[in-house]
């Protein structure tokens, strides 16, 4: 089976083109061209199972439309999306702030779908996507380094009591490396499928390693790979495995 991970910063793209005419002002620029580069290279990667960090729900951006669910469209797969602030937020009351979130795509047959929220930050969304074998969780952490270690014990608690094998993937957003995660990963016993640690971000020249795929052991990692793309600021990662179940 074939999991994709990739932050595609809702299409808007990186460069000079996305600074110009003032910085960071390719956030408020259609992003359909772009979209269709992204969309084009997940049809050659063929994943069983995408996630999707930072997507337009229906912005005046990417046309109205939902780009998870063109997405699940042109590879006929199930979505599951939601935003990333909750109902209380004031992001959800701020023009297109609030058609930000994340979302699930997946060829394989659904058993049931969960969405949390973390108790601290501004992002705070959790997707739980159980199929038959196995459940997938889907974050994307806080900036700040003190909400980050609040979600990683709420993340802990979520993930404590699972039955089935689970994989654990998003934005984890450590700024500060992989020591920010040790306790995260001795309590709940996950393991990196990037064990080689290597970077994904910024995607025009890699050094820190933010995106994540963790896994259970009885997970096994046949390939992974980080492709080297510059369609978003993150790079994607992509891996193969099977589920060892005795």
């Amino acid at each position: 089976m074939r999991f994709l991970l990739y932050n595609i910063r809702y299409a808007a793209g990186i460069g000079r083109h996305f600074h110009l005419p003032v910085p960071y002002s390719g956030y408020f620029k259609n992003t359909n061209g772009n979209l269709k580069t992204i969309l084009d290279f997940i049809k050659s990667v063929n994943p069983d199972i995408i996630g999707l960090i930072e997507v337009d729900s229906g912005s005046f951006r990417s046309g109205k439309n939902n780009q998870a669910e063109g997405i699940a469209w042109e590879l006929q797969h199930n979505h599951i999306y939601k935003s990333k602030y909750p109902a209380s937020s004031m992001a959800r009351k701020v023009p297109l702030l609030n058609k930000q979130g994340n979302a699930i795509l997946t060829n394989q047959k659904i058993v049931s779908q969960k969405f949390h929220y973390f108790r601290e930050g501004v992002k705070r969304l959790v997707i739980e996507l159980e199929l038959a074998d196995f459940s997938v969780y889907l974050v994307h952490l806080s900036i700040k380094f003190r909400h980050r270690q609040y979600q990683l014990q709420d993340l802990h608690t979520m993930i404590n009591n699972e039955k089935k094998p689970i994989i654990v993937a998003g934005d984890f957003n450590v700024f500060r490396g992989d020591r920010e995660l040790q306790l995260f990963m001795a309590a709940t016993g996950l393991k990196n499928a990037n064990d080689d640690g290597q970077p994904s971000h910024p995607s025009r020249a890699p050094r820190r390693q933010l995106d994540y795929i963790f896994h259970s052991p009885q997970i096994k990692i046949n390939n992974f790979q980080i492709p080297k793309v510059k369609f978003s600021d993150h790079a994607p990662l992509v891996c193969e495995f099977e589920i060892n179940i005795k």
